[in-house]
């Protein structure tokens, strides 16, 4: 787990704001979170790939989608253990390990050691983090 991330795409603030929509700059370049229920993909069922909404950097499968009840969509693996980068997050009164897309620096969520096997992982993620192709 690292403190530190260093993205290889870089933009400034004003072409973040430019690229993203006001949700989905809060949530990924503020490290902001959408309300439970709320934000796409969370009850989604469709096969396909979740990629990052800023960089496109394919981050989940929907083989690896679960439905854990707390109402973001949640995966028990990345797509490639490279893809994310974990953090350790002490804000809000408590100890999380936070996951942010290792090309862009975008933040994603947070993983915690509550999911199912074969990992054990549940990747709890902003579904205005990310983007979503339909596997064809």
């Amino acid at each position: 787990m690292s403190d530190v991330i260093t993205p290889k795409v870089q933009k400034t603030d004003a072409e973040w704001r430019e690229l993203l929509t006001p949700e989905q700059y809060r949530i990924l370049r503020q490290a902001g979170t959408e309300r439970a229920f709320t934000g796409p993909f969370w009850n989604s069922h469709e096969k396909g790939l979740y990629s990052c909404a800023a960089c496109h950097e394919p981050l989940f499968v929907s083989d690896t989608k679960f439905d854990s009840g707390c109402g973001w969509p949640s995966y028990f693996e990345a797509v490639n253990p490279e893809a994310i980068t974990e953090i350790r997050d002490v804000s809000h009164g408590m100890v999380r390990t936070e996951v942010r897309c290792s090309n862009c620096g975008g933040h994603l969520g947070h993983v915690f050691p509550d999911g199912p096997p074969p990992t054990g992982l549940r990747y709890c993620i902003n579904g205005h983090a990310m983007d979503f192709e339909a596997m064809k």
